[in-house]
């Protein structure tokens, strides 16, 4: 279901739409049945529902922002909470700068 998310994420997006906006919402099913995921539920405030083909367009981007998800649920465990972070950089800000660019280098995004 990620990667149909992430197609109506950017269609709505490439629509002038926010996607977590509560005028434009939408729910994403799928039914076990061998179909996939679907939208099940669409409510986009002047905008259509797009078609199959609309969604197909952005294959290439949703791959990236599934990847770019996943690569920022891996760097936000690494960095730990931020209130360890504030009292990592009184003690020591050069060593939080390299402790979170190790972290970067280790979890590029595409």
């Amino acid at each position: 279901m990620e990667k149909l998310y992430y197609k109506v994420k950017l269609y709505l997006e490439a629509n002038g739409k926010v996607h977590k906006d509560e005028k434009n919402n939408f729910i994403l099913q799928n039914d076990s049945d061998g179909n996939g995921d679907y939208i099940h539920t669409w409510n986009v405030s002047g905008l259509a529902k797009p078609t199959d083909e609309q969604l197909n367009s952005y294959s290439s981007q949703s791959n990236t922002a599934e990847s770019n998800s996943i690569v920022d649920d891996t760097r936000k465990m690494a960095y730990g909470k931020w209130q360890d972070q504030l009292d990592e950089i009184y003690h020591d800000i050069d060593a939080w700068k390299a402790r979170l660019l190790s972290i970067k280098n280790s979890n590029p995004k595409g």
